[in-house]
């Protein structure tokens, strides 16, 4: 008998898909109208579909990795700056928020936020650019395609299939992730049709995500100073809007409202123009928001054009910063030497990458094994390769 109190009732997949019908907009993606997985397995009695998709993205390897690759500055800068996983979170974060408000799906969401970084490499962007400079002539580097690998073949867990078996919606979402640093892959993935809704907001929240976060984290390490961020339309709205006056003294907690408030009014001009073009499309299914000419998920042109702004600002006074292009030059070096010598010998890999040899070529096996290598294990793999004193 349960104990006075208890309460026996237990929720089934069934019953949360009906929760999803009931709750969620018609243009949503729902979990029970999901095209399905590659690989046919019966579903789990007590989560939807895309429930299951995120947490098996949250279970990989490749996740727990980001928590030690870099967002703007590698492992030996400091504890306290943003790594992929911090900035993961974050998109996750600002990701629900603008489903829920949308009446979209906010399981596939967050599980698409949460995937979207998997297959960054070492050192940021430098280490992508690198990577991709040395795979030129082998089929390209590019972290979104290496995120998809990772789901689709990479991730060894399971018996029954490759990779995490995702649903296609998951898959489309990864695939068709858009932002000024990433590069849409269409595939097999209807390449001339839009993404879902959901897909879209995963790829403004990322955008959103690093715009702010990189602000904060350049005028917490002093690599930008207050004057010149308040050059920017998006810094001096946040003030006001904050009620902060640019010529009083600027304190961490001034940061930390400012870059809050700039979020908000991220989050809220989106919000605006995206329920305008969608009541204007008029789309009353996920197939309406594929079909439709253009993505409905947008910023007014206004907030366009402040974002532009800050875009370039970042790109020259943080990322093209001389400390910043130091370490870039550091981690350049450290990922030329490493593709180097494995593709000169690579019967010194580890067993586990070593075992792709007989499948993919050469160097793919390298460069995927660089691919998921974090800051230090880089570091520390160079000097036991190159430092005559370090064990190999």
């Amino acid at each position: 008998m349960p104990r006075p109190g208890y309460n026996s009732f237990m929720r089934m997949r069934q019953q949360l898909e009906q929760i999803e019908a009931l709750s969620l907009a018609p243009y949503a993606a729902q979990s029970a109208a999901s095209r399905g997985r590659e690989y046919p397995e019966a579903e789990a009695p007590y989560r939807t579909a895309f429930q299951r998709d995120r947490e098996r993205v949250l279970h990989t390897t490749s996740f727990r990795r980001l928590q030690g690759k870099t967002q703007v500055f590698i492992a030996t800068e400091g504890d306290y700056y943003r790594t992929r996983i911090t900035h993961t979170l974050e998109v996750a974060q600002i990701g629900r928020t603008i489903a829920r408000s949308l009446g979209a799906n906010e399981d596939l969401v967050e599980g698409i936020c949460l995937a979207h970084d998997l297959g960054h490499p070492p050192f940021g962007h430098s280490g992508e650019a690198k990577l991709s400079a040395l795979m030129q002539d082998h089929g390209g580097f590019d972290h979104n395609r290496h995120s998809y690998r990772i789901v689709t073949e990479l991730e060894d867990r399971y018996t029954d299939f490759p990779g995490l078996n995702l649903t296609y919606e998951f898959r489309e979402g990864l695939v068709k992730h858009e932002t000024e640093y990433d590069v849409i892959l269409p595939a097999a993935y209807e390449p001339k049709l839009c993404s879902t809704l959901e897909s879209q907001i995963a790829s403004f929240a990322d955008e959103l995500a690093y715009n702010t976060h990189d602000v904060d984290d350049g005028l917490r390490s002093g690599l930008l100073n207050v004057q010149d961020v308040a050059q920017v339309g998006w810094w001096r709205r946040a003030c006001e809007s904050a009620g902060i006056s640019l010529d009083e003294p600027f304190t961490d907690r001034a940061r930390h409202r400012i870059i809050r408030r700039q979020i908000n009014l991220m989050v809220t001009d989106l919000l605006e123009e995206t329920t305008r073009r969608i009541e204007r499309a008029g789309v009353k299914s996920p197939d309406d928001v594929r079909r439709h000419p253009e993505n409905l998920v947008a910023y007014p042109e206004e907030t366009r054009r402040l974002n532009r702004e800050l875009k370039d600002f970042l790109y020259e006074y943080l990322y093209r910063h001389y400390h910043v292009l130091r370490i870039h030059t550091k981690s350049d070096r450290i990922i030329d030497d490493l593709f180097r010598v494995y593709n000169s010998e690579p019967r010194i890999l580890p067993p586990g990458p070593r075992s792709w040899l007989s499948k993919l070529p050469k160097e793919r096996v390298v460069c995927n094994y660089i691919a998921g290598m974090t800051d230090r294990f880089a570091l520390e793999d160079h000097a036991r390769l190159f430092d005559p004193s370090e064990r190999a």
